[in-house]
């Protein structure tokens, strides 16, 4: 082994021959028990980032552990064709070359998307086997595969023919930049600083008005109602009576509605049934026209009359100024709102009437609320299930076409010459009804949710029976933020559900985002992310590991500090030296069977808590307790094995001589091969390059036994060691306070009234010296003369001061302490017999002087005390 750890020479070189081996390779076996987790597919647009890195870790962590456990483990990768995102940039590059998608045609525009699939689509799968990712490469999927898009057409029409999936004109949230529909789910919401604007309303013969109050006066163009509550006595009169729309003139009705809060603004509200959700179905309610004012792109359209071209932010400021200049603006008020943004590119969404594709949700959620109640399906940690509860309840159908070109194309054909609709897995070239060949496809795709949403099953075959889908499926854990729980997580539970009659995971396993040191979300703008691929170019992949999960908890977030990763980096380098050591006095192999009853209470101790650590980190990882786990490995290998148990080893190790050398050496390679097998799922290459230098019976760890406990609970072996730490500590602080010289090597009196450690006395005056620097150790009933007493929780230990202090040095200094602190006392003394200072002082002063004048006193009794008892020494 080198003399230093290099994770640049090691971390390629194994990962390369984990591949070669096919250790990550999940071989169907019926022998086994199947464990499956499936990757959430990052976009093929993306590059990895902190969140990929530590969701990435956690999934290895666990599926390492399973496929040491003896499971057939299968961690499934793969990648998302990510419509919205994907489409988006190579428009941002057709920009640079002055094409729009509309002046190359679809089917050249996905020529290009195929061509940026091919080109980045495997950026990030490469930077995930950067990290060690352990999954299964021969499996890899990407959504758009073949196989998956004959998942999603199967779907579709199995939706369709159930009547699960229609074609309507609803509402739908509408991003002006990004030019598609997105889902309710897709939008994000932003408290926002506005204004409240209170419009007044006139009858046609200005006999009366009302005054509604809004927050978007551009949509006042398309109004086509104004409402009240039927229970506002205020207005019951005008119920059924008619006003005129101002600036466009136009009598629209004044109707009564239970949605009206009579508490909001004036208790009147303008109903726009084409640019708000809540007006939409009241309009529908009432029977109301729709009037649709601003466009596809968020301008102002033909219905808007003069206002039509102007951008709708720029039509709000001249719409308001013309309201003003007709005494129409009654009032402005300051408002903060909640305001829908594109969860992509962050433009205020615009809600628009539009004849789109719609999942019916009602059905399809009621079964996936069932399973999470009856605890099919756990969310980790359960307090994540209200907002997965909530959000089913009270889900509205899901709106799935998108205006893009990149995607699954919805499988539904149109005949040109009788307009019938068709929906089909295969292509339509002639309709069904009239028998023509004018047949074209419908325009739109698919939400990307769509297919991500089949993703733990279409990734194994379905909708063929494939011996994967038979073995792997329902998988077993889902390891994602709580970020994405309605867009990904509810739509895979019900499509499981409705597709393979199964559950797709039984836990759901939330982790949170990772923050900067000084808890700030990472973003661009604030220019405080960190790239990991840098971290592992420098630190190497185990210590960003071993930082990420170090001290986690599941759905918390996590703060990222630099100085952690050197911390881990120093661990690694700290088993690598361990090990070296073990290496470097080590003349047994694996076959070698110790005499066990040539072990020492500290071999016992240690085999007691190696047992310990695996029956705890077991228990952990199956609980998902990575991050307690983490930090047990950590303390363990840290402070038992490295500083206490290899130093306890050396007095032995070294003497070849000594009958216990050989079982010294076994349980120093045991617990070593233990712990790499226990920190190996966390830190997979410094723990393999180890393994792979050490005398070892299998031929990597990645397929090696997870360890059992053995049974050894040495209870009273666990206390002598405990109590001899306790002692050597106080020893040390000792040496620390009176600053004793290496060369001094005092005695050590023991008084205690446990007296099981006089059997073992020769052994603990053995660590005594070497962990201590002391020289005898003696049990006596007496405290000697003269001594510093170490109280301790199991008795007292003391040694002689004549031992430990150089008499006459000590003298001088404290004969100069008492020369110092009289002069203190005099001074202090004197002040405060000052009448002028005890009247003119603040009171404050004077107290702090009183308490320095006692403090003084008391520190010169405990020197004179001292000097006495050094004297007598003399």
């Amino acid at each position: 082994m080198q003399k230093v750890y290099n994770p640049k020479e090691v971390e390629d070189r194994l990962y390369k021959m984990w591949l070669d081996k096919k250790y990550f390779h999940a071989k169907i076996d019926y022998s086994k028990k199947p464990f499956t987790i499936v990757i959430p597919p990052p976009n093929i647009t993306g590059q990895l980032h902190m969140g990929h890195a530590l969701n990435n870790t956690i999934q290895d962590i666990l599926i390492r552990f399973k496929r040491m456990q003896g499971y057939c483990a299968l961690w499934l990768p793969g990648t998302d064709h990510a419509s919205i995102a994907t489409e988006a940039k190579i428009v941002e590059n057709m920009k640079e070359e002055g094409l729009t998608k509309e002046m190359i045609g679809r089917e050249k525009f996905l020529e290009r998307a195929w061509e940026w699939k091919r080109v980045y689509g495997g950026r990030i799968i490469e930077q995930l086997k950067k990290l060690g990712a352990s999954c299964d490469w021969d499996r890899e999927r990407f959504t758009m595969d073949e196989g998956l898009s004959n998942a999603v057409k199967e779907v579709f029409v199995r939706l369709y023919e159930k009547g699960l999936i229609y074609k309507g004109e609803r509402m739908i949230n509408w991003c002006p930049t990004c030019h598609t529909t997105i889902s309710d789910a897709e939008v994000e919401y932003e408290e926002k600083k506005g204004k409240l604007y209170y419009i007044k309303y006139p009858a046609k013969d200005n006999s009366y008005y009302v005054i509604v109050a809004t927050t978007r006066p551009e949509t006042m163009l398309g109004d086509t109602a104004v409402a009240v509550n039927p229970n506002d006595q205020r207005y019951k009169h005008l119920i059924g009576k008619t006003v005129v729309l101002p600036l466009v003139n136009r009598e629209i009705p004044i109707i009564a509605d239970d949605y009206v809060d009579m508490e909001f603004g004036t208790g009147v509200v303008k109903i726009t049934p084409a640019h708000d959700p809540n007006d939409f179905e009241i309009g529908q309610k009432h029977n109301l026209p729709m009037v649709q004012v601003i466009d596809t792109k968020g301008y102002m359209n033909e219905n808007a009359g003069k206002y039509a071209g102007q951008e709708r932010y720029e039509a709000r400021k001249n719409i308001v100024k013309d309201l003003k200049d007709l005494g129409l603006l009654v009032k402005e008020e300051d408002y903060t709102h909640n305001v829908g943004h594109c969860y992509r590119c962050s433009t205020v969404i615009e809600p628009l009437v539009s004849k789109q594709w719609f999942v019916k949700m009602k059905p399809l959620a009621e079964p996936a609320i069932k399973v999470v109640k009856e605890g099919k399906i756990k969310f980790i940690p359960e307090r994540f299930e209200k907002i997965y509860f909530n959000w089913m309840e009270n889900i509205k159908d899901w709106c799935i076409s998108r205006q893009l070109w990149w995607g699954h194309r919805i499988p539904a054909y149109y005949c040109r010459d009788c307009e019938n609709m068709m929906v089909s897995r295969e292509e339509v070239k002639v309709c069904s009804k009239c028998g023509s060949t004018n047949v074209y496809q419908d325009e739109d795709t698919l939400d990307t949710w769509f297919s991500s949403a089949l993703w733990p099953f279409s990734t194994l075959g379905w909708p063929e029976e494939t011996e994967d889908l038979k073995y792997f499926y329902p998988t077993d854990v889902l390891v994602t933020a709580y970020d994405i729980i309605f867009f990904w997580v509810a739509r895979m539970i019900f499509s499981g559900l409705e597709h393979m009659g199964k559950e797709p995971f039984k836990y759901v396993l939330i982790h949170g985002i990772v923050r900067d040191a000084q808890g700030r979300k990472m973003s661009k703008s604030l220019g405080n992310g960190i790239d990991p691929l840098e971290v592992i170019e420098k630190y190497g992949a185990d210590a960003l590991r071993f930082t990420l999960v170090t001290g986690i908890s599941p759905g918390n977030d996590t703060r990222f500090h630099m100085e952690k990763v050197e911390a881990n980096r120093n661990f690694a380098n700290k088993i690598w030296n361990a090990a070296r050591f073990v290496i470097m006095n080590l003349d047994i192999d694996t076959s070698f069977k110790p005499d066990e009853s040539k072990f020492t209470f500290t071999e016992r101790w240690i085999l007691s808590r190696l047992d310990t650590l695996i029956s705890e980190v077991t228990e952990n990882l199956e609980k998902f307790e990575i991050g307690i786990a983490a930090q047990k490995l950590y303390d363990f290998i840290w402070d038992e094995f490295c500083d206490w148990y290899i130093e306890m080893s050396k007095p032995i190790l070294y003497n070849k001589e000594a009958e216990n050398n050989k079982e010294v050496q076994y349980v120093l390679l045991t617990v070593l091969t233990n712990v790499l097998k226990l920190l190996h799922p966390f830190m997979p290459f410094v723990t393999e390059e180890i393994y792979l230098n050490l005398p070892h019976v299998e031929e990597s760890l990645v397929i090696a036994t997870w360890p059992k406990p053995r049974g050894y609970q040495f209870t009273e072996d666990i206390q002598m060691v405990e109590k001899l730490i306790e002692l050597i500590r106080s020893l040390r602080n000792l040496r620390l306070e009176k600053n004793i010289k290496p060369d001094i090597k005092p005695k050590v009196y023991i008084k205690t009234d446990d007296l099981s450690m006089a059997n073992q006395l020769s052994l603990w005056e053995i660590y005594v010296k070497r962990l201590a620097n002391f020289d005898q150790v003696i049990i006596s009933n007496e405290a000697p003369e003269d001594s510093v007493a170490l109280v301790l929780s199991w008795g007292v230990a003391y040694v002689k001061l004549k031992e430990i202090v150089d008499v006459q040095a000590e003298l001088k200094r404290l004969l100069d302490e008492k020369e110092r602190l009289l002069k203190e006392v005099e001074r202090s003394e004197k002040l405060l017999n000052n009448q002028n200072f005890l009247q003119k002082a603040p009171e404050k002063v004077v107290n702090e002087e009183k308490e320095k004048y006692e403090r003084y006193k008391q520190m010169l009794l405990s020197v004179v005390q001292q000097i006495e008892r050094l004297e007598s020494l003399r």
